[in-house]
C-alpha cells in the first residue's frame, strides 16, 4: 500500500472500515465479548477509536453517537434486541485474556 497517495489510501481504509461495519452488523450473533476475548477489541473500542481520530483532527464527535454508527441504531436498542448475557465460560476467557494482557499469565 505504499505505492499509494495518501488520499487513495484513506478511501481505501474507509471502504474497509465501513465492510467491517457490515459485517459487524451481519452477525450480531458475534458477541462484544467474544470479540475481545479473540481479538481484543469491541464494537465499543471502534466507537471510542472513531471519538478519538475526530478529537485529533479537532472534530466534534460524542461517543453516543459515534456508537450508534458502529451499531447502526442507539446502542441501548442494539443491547436490548442482541445482547446476550456472558456465559461463565466467556467470562473465565475474558478473565484470563485480561490476565495474560497485564503479564499475570503466559
Amino acid at each position: 500500500m505504499q505505492h499509494l497517495d495518501d488520499s487513495t489510501r484513506t478511501e481505501l481504509e474507509a471502504a474497509a472500515f465501513r465492510r467491517l461495519l457490515q459485517h459487524l452488523d451481519a452477525n450480531k450473533d458475534v458477541q462484544n465479548i467474544d470479540l475481545m476475548i479473540l481479538a481484543d477489541f469491541c464494537r465499543n473500542c471502534l466507537s471510542k477509536w472513531l471519538v478519538a481520530a475526530a478529537q485529533e483532527r479537532g472534530t466534534e464527535l460524542d461517543y453516543e453517537s459515534a456508537r450508534d454508527y458502529v451499531y447502526g441504531m442507539p446502542y441501548d436498542e442494539w443491547k436490548e434486541r442482541y445482547q446476550q448475557k456472558a456465559t461463565p465460560e466467556q467470562l473465565a476467557a475474558f478473565e484470563a485474556r485480561q490476565a495474560r494482557k497485564r503479564g499475570g499469565e503466559s
